[in-house]
């Protein structure tokens, strides 16, 4: 039902009059912007509340922001106001009256956005917004425009995106606005997966506002895209760790913090016969930590990812208890909002008598700290069911952008789950069709764009049962080009465990039809900087058929692999995009673990390709030599030596350039006699 509400009289006029002041931004994220429509059709949600409809056609009970999948979003307090922040990839917006926009060329989006860095793209620099509009099989993905870095000014900020509402060529139709006959999944919202626009790859992006309306009815985005300064902050120091350690009575930068209700107590002895330690435990259920000297940077900084490791108690007299431990809220700006950490991310004790160490990653987290007594300070842990005892605790930020130690983690020997260290998972999954193998991997669901077909396949004295993509062979609409598998019964460990290094080792019917034809594991779920996102293997990594007509193997590793999967669940690896109909017999994964007695262990290993002969080649130009060598060696040295009879090998000093598919190295003929080898 729409509920349409009416301003009368004077305070209508006051409303408009600043539409014929203002013509341009920024505008104050307490009102509408100025060079709004009230004569437009607009609909929009506001997740407070504190908006209202401005003319006879706007409508706030029509969007929702949809959760749930790859599309959850959170609450979070920021910059004085609640708002939505997106803790997967999409952000999908359902429109209960969709249907407003079928005869509408163009759409306009507009935004009340918070300012941080999930506005701009990994480099710092801005980035394309695309959107997802349509239902399954007929989508589309516009482009919406832009941010500026300006944007990024820790404000809320109103930007304002456009996107063609096109029309789909099975019927003619816009793909928003209507649902076409052969729709599949969940068009409810005349959209994907119950919604009707879907902003795609923005993790971390925060909301307070979202209105679709006709081209214009916000104003041009030249009006409404230019942004207050950030308030004025010294950079972000060259740091990144603080840490305390209670039993070595050391620390660096960093103390426990004890008042009001987070006060402390001091131990001695606490721990198994072997490793006794000094440490302290909450007298409540708090225990906190603040970081002396600005160490870290200020609260006027951007808010970062945070690592924390933590050496803690495991005491058997938890046993049973349902006792956790972990980050509990933390300070999202500089103004006292506050954000909480998933309780599902809390470590559930066991009992077993031991110290454990482990990480915590929390995103978004600023150094004003909560309850951190003018220090500044990381996220506060909690202790639930029972005082939990620390012995050393280490705070890393995890930079990005152009600061100098972007990238590094300085925590990266702490792992998230400890069990990945103790072989408490497996690391080991097989499927093969022909044998009629099961072995914690299987066929994924067929249906909807991934379409599976299981015959038999191969050449005429080795025929296989195997499974191919449909292609055309599938429902119409789809060109079914994707193969999925799924991981059954947690074999290779649950989706909380850190993201895996995978090998992927495939069996692959080497067709003489298909010559040429790519696949490859294309599309996975990963980790960045404590939020799940898409991550995309390089397209270089595809194999192609050569037409050998016999079966083969193919062997990729992919170092930072969630099992939540992607369209497969419960747990999947990556989702393989072929380009034809080639099938597979076989599939095998294997766990690569970074630590414990199978660190580095490789189950694949047989699997990879054999080295090919590497040629190295010397070409004399003038008073210089060319060492020649292909490209593919990327694990190869070149060493150079003045004698055989007492070889004396050595790096030569000259980087090698990549020209035309070889490395070349360049070096003056000096006169000495010189001898060269590549060494892996």
């Amino acid at each position: 039902m729409k509920t349409t509400h009416f301003l009368c009289g004077s305070v209508v006029a006051g409303l408009f009059l600043p539409a014929l002041l203002a013509t341009e931004g920024p505008y104050s994220p307490e009102d509408w912007p100025a060079s709004v429509d009230p004569n437009a059709t607009v609909h929009f949600v506001d997740t407070e509340g504190l908006f209202y409809p401005l003319g006879a056609l706007w409508y706030s009970d029509m969007l929702q922001i949809r959760t749930g999948g790859d599309q959850v979003t959170e609450d979070i307090t920021i910059g004085g106001h609640t708002g939505k922040q997106v803790t997967g990839n999409f952000l999908n917006v359902a429109d209960s009256f969709y249907q407003d926009w079928a005869d509408v060329p163009v759409i306009d989006i507009l935004v009340q956005v918070y300012g941080n860095e999930a506005l701009l793209g990994g480099d710092g620099q801005p980035r394309n917004f695309n959107f997802l509009t349509g239902v399954l099989p007929d989508l589309n993905f516009p482009t919406g425009g832009q941010i500026p870095v300006e944007a990024r000014n820790g404000k809320w900020n109103w930007v304002l995106f456009r996107i063609p509402n096109d029309t789909r060529p099975s019927d003619g139709a816009r793909y928003i606005g209507s649902i076409p006959p052969n729709a599949q999944g969940n068009s409810s919202a005349g959209g994907v997966n119950g919604g009707t626009i879907r902003f795609e790859g923005v993790p971390g992006m925060i909301v307070r506002v979202i209105a679709f309306g006709p081209q214009g009815a916000f104003g041009e985005p030249e009006q409404i895209n230019l942004f207050q300064p950030a308030d004025f902050c010294d950079p972000e120091p060259e740091t990144n760790l603080v840490g305390i350690d209670l039993n070595a009575q050391t620390a660096d930068h960093l103390v426990v913090i004890d008042n009001g209700d987070q006060t402390v107590m001091y131990v001695d002895d606490v721990g198994p016969a072997g490793d006794k330690r000094r440490a302290v435990a909450p007298n409540g259920t708090f225990l906190n930590f603040g970081i002396t000297d600005n160490y870290l940077g200020q609260p006027c900084n951007d808010p970062r990812t945070m690592k924390m490791c933590v050496e803690f108690y495991d005491d058997p007299m938890f046993a049973g208890l349902g006792v956790r431990f972990g980050p509990e809220a933390y300070a999202t700006d500089a103004l006292g909002g506050i954000g909480f950490a998933p309780e599902a991310s809390r470590h559930v004790l066991q009992g077993t008598g031991e110290w454990i160490r482990r990480s915590f990653i929390v995103p978004g987290v600023n150094l004003f700290g909560v309850n951190a007594g003018g220090l500044t300070a990381g996220p506060r842990f909690i202790s639930e069911g029972g005082q939990v005892f620390v012995s050393r605790f280490q705070l890393a930020v995890l930079r990005t952008g152009e600061h100098p130690l972007s990238g590094q983690d300085p925590l990266a020997d702490c792992v998230a789950d400890p069990n990945i260290c103790t072989g408490a998972y497996g690391n080991y999954a097989e499927l093969d069709l022909q044998a009629g193998i099961t072995d914690g991997l299987d066929v994924g669901s067929s249906g909807g764009d991934q379409e599976m077909i299981v015959e038999e396949a191969g050449p005429a004295g080795d025929r296989r049962m195997a499974v191919r993509p449909a292609r055309e062979d599938g429902t119409p609409g789809f060109t079914h080009q994707y193969l999925n598998f799924a991981i059954l019964d947690e074999a290779l460990g649950p989706n909380s465990q850190p993201p895996a290094h995978l090998a992927i080792c495939v069996t692959y019917y080497d067709d003489p039809a298909l010559t040429g034809t790519l696949f490859r594991p294309e599309v996975y779920q990963t980790e960045a900087n404590g939020v799940l996102t898409l991550g995309f293997t390089p397209g270089d990594s595809a194999v192609a058929v050569e037409g050998t007509d016999t079966w083969r193997t193919a062997y990729w590793e992919i170092p930072n692999v969630k099992f939540n999967g992607v369209n497969q669940g419960p747990q999947a690896a990556a989702r393989f995009a072929v380009g034809g109909k080639v099938f597979f017999t076989s599939v095998k994964y294997a766990v690569i673990a970074p630590c414990g007695a199978l660190a580095g262990v490789n189950l694949l290993e047989d699997c990879k390709p054999a080295p090919e002969d590497i040629s190295l080649t010397a070409v004399r130009v003038g008073n210089e030599i060319q060492i020649r060598w292909t490209a593919e060696a990327t694990d190869f040295v070149l060493q150079e030596t003045v004698s055989l009879s007492d070889p004396q090998w050595g790096p030569v000093v000259e980087t090698p350039e990549l020209v035309d598919q070889e490395f070349v190295v360049t070096q003056t003929i000096e006169g000495q006699t010189r001898f060269y080898r590549l060494i892996k």
